[in-house]
């Protein structure tokens, strides 16, 4: 190296520490305190972009986000017809949203798969409780092609022998396979035991084993005729695009798609009547036996509360404190402190009926019964002892801070506008959300926790090796227990 070289170095050095000494030295001197955090300022409001809103001559209901940042569209069509019009037959929503894209106009599955890659486009199918979904995200210059292909799945599914046969076998062996793992136990269980027999949330979404065996062709296709209909369905369109071209683009595709069947096209969710779901009298625990298992699966949960309760923004902060983040208190206990746990968490899952509030971790075996003792333990703190200011402010914060990730992405804005459309809210919802977050104080958080964190009234399944965890468990005498398969029915004791 020359000297000039070494010289210029040595020059930016000195001229990097004096840019860090300088001001280093000046805080001092204003008494800066290096033990304390700088205060953030308040978090923003959220100014998102307007909802352009349209409707088809056939009623297909239009809402359109314009981010032409990148030239990427995303497609997201919902239409109310998931697991909760499944009656009789558990998993039929699933699998007919599963069959949509196995076969349609002249492709097959394979087809379908290579067309959508060709065009560098995203296609997915699927169901939740409440909706069957057709997503598409695809580069803005292959739109209209990848458009033509969407059209095909969602107009002109084959719904072919061949197909039904071949998912049907892979859905029987993947419901075999349940029974191997330990979390899917628990889930299928805890929703089996939170809501009664009479309630849609009770069953599977994805079924059992003798309602896939009596799934064919006829019984898909009529599922499909019946609900999935365009005066039931809606389209989120979200990208480089604008609500002028999407409506003809969509038009031109999917203007031919009509009503099928004798009135399916206006009828909506059935409701789900308030007896559907009986008061619990006292805490229950239900066992399910996972022999040799080197870990205790704990689900703790209850019926919630729908998405539109005027709790909804006291609880979020509730249980972002309570196991709702990383720094929660759950997961600082039982994986932190006790290192019983690789995490422990909890939340609300919110639907247009209420869905279950869930708190949850997978613990060592020797700890079931200890971990048990800690769940309830911080059900009880935060019930009957107000959060501290420091706790308050900083799970607001994590809120509030984090609302704006939730839009960054064409598939995120797809996303939050289902939601909004889903659950009824206002197209302006989220622009006051972090004034609302904001809002909550620590008698809002102890309220909500009191009426809805119910210790005498849970419902408790523990997945593990029934011989090792049963005489701990049984030795907390927090109620009376019952051994149960993984779909929550009753074995012999």
């Amino acid at each position: 190296m020359t000297a000039h070289g070494s010289r210029w170095i040595i020059g930016c050095a000195l001229t990097l520490a004096g840019l860090v000494l300088i001001p280093s030295a000046r805080l001092a001197a204003q008494g800066f305190d290096r033990s304390k955090p700088p205060e953030l300022a308040p978090p923003p409001e959220l100014k998102l972009p307007p909802i352009a809103a349209g409707t088809l001559p056939n009623h297909l209901a239009l809402h359109v986000v314009e981010m032409h940042e990148v030239p990427i569209v995303q497609f997201v069509l919902l239409v109310p017809a998931g697991g909760r019009l499944d009656g009789k037959s558990p998993g039929r929503a699933s699998f007919t949203a599963d069959m949509l894209d196995e076969g349609a106009g002249t492709r097959d599955a394979i087809g379908i798969a290579s067309q959508a890659a060709y065009l560098g486009a995203d296609l997915e199918t699927s169901a939740d409780w409440d909706y069957v979904y057709v997503r598409l995200q695809v580069p803005k210059r292959n739109m209209l092609e990848a458009l033509d292909l969407m059209a095909d799945v969602v107009l002109r599914p084959t719904f072919a022998g061949e197909a039904v046969e071949r998912e049907r076998s892979l859905r029987l062996a993947g419901i075999l396979q349940q029974r191997d793992d330990p979390g899917v136990m628990a889930a299928l269980a805890s929703n089996a035991l939170i809501f009664p027999a009479s309630h849609p949330y009770h069953n599977s979404l994805g079924g059992d084993s003798a309602s896939t065996a009596a799934l064919d062709s006829a019984a898909v296709r009529r599922f499909y005729e019946r609900y999935l209909t365009p005066d039931r369905a809606r389209l989120v369109v979200t990208g480089d695009v604008t609500l002028p071209e999407v409506t003809e683009a969509i038009g031109q595709r999917f203007g031919e798609w009509r009503t099928a069947g004798p009135g399916g096209g206006r009828m909506g969710m059935p409701p789900i009547p308030a007896s559907a779901i009986p008061p619990v009298r006292s805490t229950t625990l239900y066992l399910v036996d996972k022999p040799d298992a080197a870990q205790s699966v704990i689900r703790i949960g209850r019926p919630g509360v729908d998405r539109q309760s005027p709790d909804y923004y006291a609880l979020e902060v509730m249980n972002t404190i309570l196991g709702g983040s990383f720094s929660s208190r759950l997961n600082q206990n039982l994986r932190e402190t006790k290192g019983y746990s690789y995490g422990a968490a909890s939340g609300f899952q919110y639907r247009p009926v209420a869905g279950p509030f869930l708190a949850r971790a997978s613990v060592r075996t020797d700890v079931t019964d200890s971990s048990l003792v800690e769940f309830f333990k911080e059900f009880d703190q935060i019930r009957d002892q107000p959060v501290s200011a420091v706790e308050l402010k900083r799970a607001k914060a994590y809120i509030a801070l984090g609302l704006g990730g939730d839009f960054e992405t064409t598939d995120q804005m797809a996303g939050r506008v289902a939601e909004l459309l889903t659950f009824g809210l206002p197209p302006t919802y989220f622009n006051t959300y972090v004034r609302r977050i904001m809002g909550v104080t620590a008698a809002d958080v102890q309220r909500v926790a009191r009426a809805y964190v119910t210790p005498d009234r849970f419902t408790v399944v523990v997945v593990g090796d029934l011989a090792k965890i049963r005489p701990g468990v049984e030795a907390l005498k927090l109620g009376p227990i019952s051994v149960r398969d993984l779909y929550g029915r009753t074995l012999s004791q």
